[in-house]
C-alpha cells in the first residue's frame, strides 16, 4: 500500500468510528445533531469561539442562514453565545459540554490509538511522527487557515 493511501485508510477509519459511535448512540440523546449540524458544531470548535460573521464567512453561507444554523444548535443545548468583552455589539460562538461530550466520542478513540502508538514508538521515533504532523498542519495551513484547535487538546 502507497503511503497515500495508508494515511487515507487511517483517516477514513478514524471517521468510521466516530460515525459508528455516533450512531450507536442515537437513542440516548433528546436531541440529536442532523449531519449539517454535526459539520457546523464542527467548524464552529475548530474556529475556537468564532462570531456568527466569522462562521458564515469560512463555511461561506449567507450572515442569516447562519444565523438560523446557530440559533437551531443554541435551542438543543449544544451552543451557546458569549458577548464580546472587547465590542459589546458582537457574540462569539461556544460550545458546550453536551456538545463536547458528543464531541468525545471522537477524540477518546483518537487519544486511545494514539497512546497504543506512543507506546510501540522510540523516542526518536515518537519524534518524528510528532514532526511529520506539524509538517502535514503547516502544509494544510495554506488551505485551511489555523483556527483554535490547539486550544482544545494537548498532547
Amino acid at each position: 500500500m502507497t503511503t497515500e493511501k495508508l494515511f487515507q485508510e487511517v483517516y477514513t477509519r478514524f471517521k468510521m468510528h466516530f460515525y459508528r459511535e455516533v450512531f450507536r448512540n442515537f437513542d440516548n440523546r433528546e436531541a440529536t445533531l442532523t449531519t449539517v449540524e454535526t459539520f457546523c458544531m464542527e467548524v464552529i470548535y475548530a474556529m475556537d469561539n468564532p462570531t456568527v460573521n466569522e462562521f458564515a464567512s469560512f463555511i461561506k453561507i449567507s450572515s442569516p442562514n447562519a444565523a438560523y444554523k446557530v440559533n437551531s444548535l443554541i435551542r438543543k443545548g449544544y451552543l451557546k453565545k458569549i458577548r464580546s468583552e472587547k465590542d459589546h455589539r458582537e457574540y462569539h460562538l461556544q460550545v458546550t459540554q453536551k456538545y463536547l461530550d458528543y464531541y468525545n466520542v471522537s477524540t477518546g478513540y483518537v487519544d486511545q490509538v494514539l497512546s497504543r502508538v506512543k507506546k510501540t514508538m522510540s523516542p526518536e521515533e515518537w519524534a518524528d511522527f510528532h514532526h511529520t504532523l506539524e509538517i502535514i498542519l503547516s502544509e494544510q495551513g495554506n488551505d485551511v487557515p489555523p483556527y483554535g484547535l490547539e486550544n482544545h487538546q494537548e498532547n
